[in-house]
């Protein structure tokens, strides 16, 4: 191990930085690559340097200065899915910031602010960060990439201790203000050699330690990689299984395979066939980790051993990051595995467990519940029984009637109910209203994710506010519904006023009143008959007093007969309008707010639907 050790000391070792040369000394590349606003004094530009600049810019000599640059605007129509799901994701956040809580939606909310902001940016460049843990050798890359010492090598650990930036292509400062780089961490690279890759639009970024003592950068580190393009990732043999590295970042980053690069470094140290093994060893963690490894052609991560000391593999790394670079979509990728990440940390609060909403069961049984409350039934019984009263009252013999009178007279006053007894009452009707909010409220809340279930149920709760004092009114209020139903729980049953009667009983009121005729008319004939005022005929009145005697409860018999039915009848109809007020009365109050949140939750989870890019069936 020491060996090893010291062998990745010697890698890290390419030399201090030497502000006089590479490529910003034309003098000793030829023409090389000038300084975009330094052929002038005085004048500065994105890559203004300071005093590596300055020293540039005094031997450049006369060479001629590049025409201005203007950095095309990031244009997420390019790609046809991404946008779409932007658009959702913000509609998504609008519609659920009264439901869900900040700290929810703070994610999302970053992913939009940051595609927004990478939107207003070069298109032509992709920002690639090279990232790695102490001595993986991440800067010696970084300068073979740049073709010179750009970044500080050597045994101090962290060598690294600040993001330094090299750009092949001009245009980037907007990119490198974005990512907090200052211009004197900016460079340029060598120009290329002979068959080297271009690496057009490549911004290269290195970035500290990810493993550093230094929580100042551990935290650089976490802040660049949540805003760059893509990155590479630096592994060595010693560390490539580090649990650090798997476990907060790889794994947390598996969404974004498709803009990840994983080079195994210092193969050069690995003897015989020792690095094949380590380098699948490599590719069977990053498959536990739940990275897609690009292979065969597939979209996933780039997995290539290679010596950052040698040159071996960097060149074949060039190839892989110019062609990366020349499909511009990099950002467009970053951005859409941002939302996937973001989409799967809401998961859990828009992923609905089952089909949800209220079911024609549910809405039946909350009106049964406000039936029950309000005493339907027993208002029907009621309704049937003052019908019945009417009908023998209006159809019953006079004298029955009077003796009713006059047992009423009797024993005057109603019956006192015992003390407390409507107050308990009310108390249970009270209790009953309130278990069917209750009811349908967890129905309705079924299935449905935790933030958006408590909303169901407070939305059931709010309207459940004076529902039973309503309800009251309802049963107590003797007018007839309107056509659309309780409109303000105003409605009630007709169960209250005069009955209406039925065509026959005008003819059995007057069939009675013919028997009590009968019966008045023979004993007047048959006093008459006593007194001598008229002559004895016993036959004729006694029998219209037997006829009028018998036929009177014979026709009260009928009329009872009779009136079972339209009293049955009536009762029904008005235990159901009382029903159907209570129901309506129940719907505005609770029902209607309750189909609102579940309609409102219908919107963000289809908006859900749209920024996770899953199917709707099963929904």
């Amino acid at each position: 191990m020491t060996a090893v050790t010291d062998h990745a000391d010697h890698a890290d070792h390419a030399g201090p930085l030497d502000p006089g040369a590479g490529p910003l000394d034309p003098g000793a590349h030829g023409a090389g690559p000038r300084l975009p606003g330094a052929a002038r004094p005085g004048r500065a530009g994105p890559w203004d340097d300071g005093l590596i600049a300055r020293r540039a810019e005094g031997r450049a000599g006369t060479a001629p200065e590049p025409g201005p640059t203007r950095p095309a605007a990031y244009d997420v129509q390019s790609d046809r899915d991404l946008q779409p799901r932007l658009d959702a994701l913000r509609e998504l956040v609008g519609l659920s910031r009264t439901r869900l809580d900040a700290e929810t939606l703070a994610e999302a909310g970053r992913v939009l602010d940051e595609a927004a902001a990478r939107r207003r940016l070069s298109a032509r460049h992709t920002v690639v960060a090279v990232a790695g843990a102490t001595g993986s050798g991440k800067s010696t890359l970084f300068n073979a990439l740049a073709g010179v010492a750009l970044a500080e090598t050597g045994l101090r650990r962290p060598t690294t201790s600040a993001p330094i930036a090299c750009s092949w292509t001009d245009g980037a400062a907007g990119l490198l203000d974005r990512l907090g780089i200052p211009g004197r961490s900016r460079r340029r690279p060598l120009q290329r050699q002979h068959g080297e890759a271009p690496l057009d639009g490549l911004v290269l970024v290195d970035l500290p330690d990810h493993d550093s003592a230094a929580p100042a950068h551990r935290e650089q580190v976490d802040r660049v990689l949540a805003l760059v393009d893509a990155v590479i990732w630096v592994v060595d043999p010693e560390k490539y299984a580090d649990a650090m590295l798997h476990e907060r970042y790889l794994r947390p980053m598996a969404g974004h395979a498709e803009v990840m690069f994983v080079v195994l470094n210092q193969v050069d140290r690995l003897p015989g066939d020792a690095a094949h093994q380590v380098l699948d060893d490599l590719r069977r963690l990053l498959d536990e980790d739940g990275i897609a490894l690009g292979e065969h052609g597939e979209p996933g991560a780039t997995v290539l051993p290679l010596s950052a000391l040698t040159g071996e593999g960097v060149g074949e790394l060039r190839d892989a990051l110019d062609q990366f670079t020349a499909e511009r979509r990099a950002a467009a990728r970053r951005i859409s595995a941002d939302v996937d990440a973001a989409a799967d940390r809401l998961r859990p609060v828009y992923g609905a467990g089952r089909q949800t909403g209220l079911s024609e069961a549910a809405r039946e049984e909350f009106a049964g519940r406000l039936a029950d409350a309000v005493g339907a039934a027993a208002a029907g019984q009621a309704a049937e029984r003052a019908w019945s009263r009417g009908a023998n009252k209006a159809c019953g013999t006079p004298w029955l009637r009077l003796w009713r009178w006059y047992e009423a007279q009797r024993a005057p006053g109603a019956p006192v109910e015992a003390p407390g007894t409507q107050a308990d009452e009310e108390a249970t009707a009270r209790q009953r209203v309130e278990h069917a909010v209750r009811a349908v409220g967890d129905a309705a809340a079924g299935g449905l994710p935790v933030a958006w279930g408590q909303a169901v149920r407070e939305a059931a709760a709010r309207g459940a506010e004076g529902l039973p004092e309503a309800l009251d009114e309802l049963a107590a209020d003797t007018g007839l519904p309107d056509e659309d139903g309780a409109r303000g729980c105003g409605a009630a049953y007709p169960g209250g006023g005069r009955p209406p009667r039925p065509g026959w009983w005008p003819v059995a009121v007057l069939a009675q009143a013919s028997m009590t005729v009968l019966q008045v008319l023979g004993g007047l004939w048959l006093v008459a008959q006593i007194v001598g005022v008229v002559p004895p005929h016993l036959s004729v009145p006694v029998l219209m007093m037997l006829t009028g005697i018998v036929g009177g409860p014979c026709v009260e018999w009928a009329c009872r007969l009779a009136a079972k039915g339209p009293a049955r009848r009536y009762g029904q109809e008005a235990e159901r309008r009382l029903r159907d007020a209570a129901a309506a009365c129940g719907r505005a109050r609770v029902l209607d707010p309750v189909a609102a949140e579940l309609l409102r939750y219908r919107e963000v989870r289809e908006q859900y639907v749209r920024v996770a890019g899953i199917s709707t069936t099963g929904r």
